[in-house]
Formats: structure tokens, sequence, C-alpha cells
């Protein structure tokens, strides 16, 4: 596992993923019965809970019903826990669905979709991103389906990287909005629409917002007619998604125009 001390001293070459320690994830021999799947699932129930912050050893340790020194027969430090629990929810990407859907529209689409419901269903992990390599078994599957599709774009290999940061930026953005807003009516005690509901109708009754309402009340008007903001939410990343996916055919087409002119001007 990673020592705190490794991390501090070469995070860019620090993972769980990159250590040769042999520790089984059943079974093996722990104290206590324990094994690394369990301490896992444990922890992402709680990180799903109450977040990053408030994970502990000792606390997770509490939710097992062990000491705290039996989870080191697993893990070294907090980082290698959070670690395997990113990896486990990039298990929960449906990449049969991907292999499944055909042409590379559709399997953007999939994966852009499988993702969003990932970072809504665990909130906590848009927070971890940049903080680890997430070159987990799982998460280097689900990059290995993305980039896969996007190869078969026909777009040149130096505008792939682009469409990618174009496409999985947005659902990464789109997701941690629609999950935080989530938790944020939970803490409150109510539903995604009465909290929605309630902070416009506030917004819209001070008078020091007057003025500048003019120019949001028809798009306020008309989202609150179009049904339950789960509705919403689904409807505006449909169309987004679609919007992205059009571009990435108009480059596609503007790359192979730019290649037919260059080989004609090399011929005269």
């Amino acid at each position: 596992m990673v020592k705190a001390a490794d991390r501090a001293k070469n995070p860019a070459r620090s993972s769980v993923w990159l250590e040769n320690r042999d520790v089984p994830a059943r079974g093996g021999g722990g104290p206590a019965g324990l094994d690394r799947d369990r301490i896992v699932a444990a922890s992402v129930r709680m990180l799903d809970e109450e977040g990053l912050t408030k994970l502990s050893m000792r606390k997770l340790a509490t939710e097992l019903n062990v000491t705290a020194m039996s989870l080191y027969w697993y893990v070294d430090t907090k980082d290698d826990i959070i670690e395997y629990a990113i990896d486990t929810c990039y298990a929960e990407v449906d990449v049969a669905a991907v292999d499944a859907a055909g042409g590379w529209q559709e399997r953007v689409r999939v994966l852009a979709l499988e993702y969003r419901r990932m970072l809504v269903r665990h909130p906590w992990l848009s927070a971890c991103s940049g903080q680890y390599l997430n070159i987990g078994p799982h998460s280097v599957a689900v990059g290995g389906k993305i980039q896969s599709a996007i190869r078969d774009t026909g777009l040149p290999i130096s505008r792939q990287p682009s469409a990618t940061t174009a496409v999985f930026q947005f659902v990464y953005g789109y997701g941690t909005l629609e999950g935080q807003f989530q938790g944020a009516a939970r803490q409150a005690g109510m539903s995604q629409d009465e909290y929605y509901t309630d902070a416009i109708e506030a917004f819209r009754e001070d008078e020091r917002f007057l003025a500048s309402m003019d120019e949001m009340t028809e798009v306020l008007d008309e989202r609150r007619s179009h049904g339950t903001l789960d509705e919403i939410w689904d409807r505006d990343f449909d169309y987004a998604l679609d919007v992205l996916v059009a571009g990435i055919e108009v480059m596609v087409a503007r790359s192979a125009a730019e290649e037919t002119s260059q080989g004609t001007a090399q011929e005269k």
C-alpha cells in the first residue's frame, strides 16, 4: 500500500494500483474476518452518505464493527480506501451496453449517460478528479471504451483529446451539478422539485432582482411548465449531448475537407 510519506514525496507516481504488496480481495487470513471487498463496500456507503471529509479509519472501523488497527491488514491510509472506492464506482459503468451500442455516436451517448449517472449516485467522486491516478482496472476499462469511441469518429489523432474533453468535461460538470443539487435538497428535507421551486420563487419575489428578471422570465416559465426536475435534467442533458455529437461530426467533415484540399494542392 501507499504510505502517506510516499504520497507526499512522489505524488505523481503514488497509487495503490502501482504497489506490489499482495493483499487478497477476499479472505486471506486477515484479522476479524475482514476482506478488502467488505471494507471498500462500507467506505462507498459512507462516502455516499457523508462525503469525503467525514471518512476516517476510525469511523469506517466502527461501521464494520472492528478495531481501526484491523483495517491496516488491507490498507495503509485513507487514500488507499478512496482509490479502491473510486474504481468500485467505475465498475458500475455498463461497458456491455457500450459495446452493444454500435456506431461511435451511440457509444459516446451511452458512455456519457453512464458517467453522468455514476457522478450523481456518488457526488464525492467529483472532488477526487485530478487527485488520484484512476488507474484501477475498471476505470482503465472505461477510459479505453471512451478512447475507442472517439478514435472511431475519424478525427485526426491530434484532435481526439479535444473531442474527449468537450464531451466528458461537459458530463463531469453536469453530473457534478446534478448530484450536488440533489444532495442539497436532501439535506433540506425536501424533494428536488420542492427545493427548485422554492429557490426560484424566492429569487423572483425579491424586489431587488425584478429588473434583472426580464431576460430570465421566459425560460424560467418554460422550465416550470415542462415537468419534473428529473425530466428537465434529462431533456437538457440529451439535447446538449446531441449538440456536442453534431459538433464532432462537423469537425470530422471539416478535417476531411482540409485533407482533400491539401492533397489537391500538393498534386499541383
